[in-house]
């Protein structure tokens, strides 16, 4: 991903022709289509094409940051949505993705507005303080919280066409884990989806363009397919003004995905490094080499930012002006005539990829993290007896789970740690921060009530812990007993987890700690699921066909 000034809340435009109706779109295979007439969808009108909008902020999906954790939801402000869709529609667009989506908010007039338009979204769905860092990878009930109240919040929209469930989190050999942590996310928001009888509607994820790409496509698209993506975008940046087909390495990544399964894009694409920017790549996306394998790209992106990039500018009057790229995408859109085929006629032949070999280059599991219960939160919490104080400070949760989660220290956070590489993930690693910590307190508090009864302040942490008497019944001694003393055993038959999210209520978790908080990474480390992906196809993904 290309950020001067990194992206946050910007959104994404991914587009075909315009239609008067919202049709629902079906993927069968590797590829998309009209659900009404079973035509491809997949630019087959003059004006097609992908691009992104919004703004760009500092931080990016993938959990890390380099400023502030704020960001800044497009959908949440009528009055810019009113301005910048005529534009959108002047640009024939489809589709906008959108970076940072507020769970919160009323996204009912800007919604209403882009599918008067026949526009549909793709919304990622972390945000700065709550997806999957790629440095301390973690799935917790915090994320999943955060991404349950997103697919609830949009839900509600026909035009809402599909979530991402992380962006570029793996970029390099040392942090190739954090897959594992994404995957969990995908099989889980997957599974939210269904449990809640919505619509069927795609997960996907993007990825950058590197030297893990191959792992990374095997990885995603391989096993079962309730854990594996829908599908798949592209960030690609190699076509560098007068380019070619070949020299920009497109001919090679036509290769490497002409046996997928299932729809792959161009998530991102657009170099600046010769501006302004010809877009000659267009031709080459939407032309006979490469339509048979992708399913379009997304340009990067609408506003200008620090980053350069933009195909518009917003002046001090919140006027929009048009930059030369805005003029030289429309010409080279206004030329592609793509060609698909008819779904009926289309028996799809590719088939899953098989897992990575895991070597220094992959260490990512095919083993995932449990999947986050409250419930079962809640019963270890009420076995302790040890346990955080209500009122914990992040500040407290950070410095004591430094200590306590340093091998050096003892063993007090076995049942808390995660590991993406060895598949060994703790009963309660899915827990937020508080119920994790209390976990390593009480462990601390048993192990000095055997070794060092003269300890009596074991259970107090300078006041951020607290005895109580511990107990579990029913379900919770089962859920207690399965994971065992030290917390590392596998449950099963847990109790159902309460609601987290409702409607698009903000759905933190009551742990009196920031999402942000981490197990230190020598042990196991935090979420950030990030991401975000779908295509020019997924429109509506009014039903899947396997």
């Amino acid at each position: 991903m290309r950020f001067g000034s990194t992206l946050a809340a910007a959104a994404t435009l991914v587009a075909a022709c315009a239609a008067a109706d919202l049709d629902p779109i079906v993927i069968k295979g590797s590829k998309f289509f009209y659900e009404s007439n079973g035509t491809q969808f997949k630019l087959e009108c003059l004006h097609c094409k992908y691009l992104a909008y919004g703004h760009a902020e500092d931080f990016s999906s993938n959990g890390t940051t380099s400023g502030g954790t704020e960001y800044t939801d497009p959908l949440a402000d009528p009055d810019a949505c009113a301005r910048d869709v005529p534009l959108l529609a002047q640009l024939r667009t489809n589709t906008i993705r959108v970076y940072a989506v507020d769970p919160t908010a009323n996204h009912d007039e800007c919604m209403r507005l882009l599918s008067d338009a026949g526009i549909y979204v793709i919304a990622d769905l972390g945000e700065p303080r709550n997806s999957i860092n790629r440095d301390s990878p973690q799935w917790n009930q915090e994320i999943y919280s955060r991404y349950e109240a997103v697919v609830d919040n949009l839900m509600k929209y026909s035009n809402t066409l599909g979530f991402f469930a992380g962006n570029e989190v793996t970029n390099l050999p040392n942090n190739t884990e954090a897959s594992a942590f994404v995957k969990a996310a995908v099989r889980d928001v997957k599974a939210y989806i269904v449990s809640r009888d919505y619509r069927p509607i795609g997960v996907g994820y993007a990825t950058n363009d590197d030297d893990q790409r191959t792992d990374i496509a095997q990885y995603f698209n391989c096993g079962d397919p309730s854990l594996s993506i829908d599908f798949y975008g592209y960030n690609i940046y190699s076509w560098c003004g007068e380019s070619s087909y070949r020299e920009s390495q497109y001919q090679d990544r036509t290769q490497e995905f002409s046996d997928y399964n299932i729809p792959v894009f161009f998530a991102e694409y657009g170099c600046n490094e010769v501006q302004p920017r010809i877009f000659d790549e267009v031709g080459a996306l939407y032309g006979p080499d490469m339509t048979e394998v992708w399913s379009g790209g997304i340009i990067y992106m609408y506003y200008q930012e620090t980053n350069d990039y933009g195909l518009v500018t917003v002046g001090s009057d919140d006027q929009v002006t048009r930059l030369p790229d805005f003029t030289a995408l429309s010409s080279q859109i206004a030329r592609v005539t793509p060609s698909g085929v008819d779904m009926a006629s289309y028996s799809p032949t590719n088939r899953p990829q098989a897992c990575p070999s895991r070597d220094s280059a992959w260490a990512a599991s095919e083993r995932l993290p449990p999947m986050p219960n409250n419930a079962v939160c809640s019963c270890m919490v009420q076995s302790l007896n040890c346990t955080a104080q209500d009122d914990i400070s992040d500040e407290d949760i950070t410095t004591n789970f430094d200590y306590l989660c340093d091998p050096n220290n003892g063993d007090f956070c076995s049942g808390i740690l995660a590991n993406g590489s060895t598949g060994v993930y703790g009963a309660y690693s899915m827990c937020n921060a508080k119920e994790r910590i209390s976990w390593a307190f009480n462990a601390f508090f048993e192990d000095q009530s055997r070794n060092n009864p003269d300890n009596t302040d074991a259970c107090n942490f300078r006041g951020a812990a607290r005895t109580q008497r511990g107990q579990a019944s029913g379900d919770c001694r089962n859920v207690v007993n399965q994971a065992g003393g030290s917390g590392t055993g596998i449950i099963t038959g847990a109790p159902a987890p309460s609601s987290t999210s409702s409607g698009g209520a903000a759905a933190s978790s009551t742990t009196g700690a920031a999402s942000v908080l981490a197990v230190p990474s020598f042990s196991l480390g935090m979420l950030q699921m990030a991401v975000y992906v779908t295509i020019a196809g997924l429109v509506g993904a009014g039903m899947i066909i396997l």
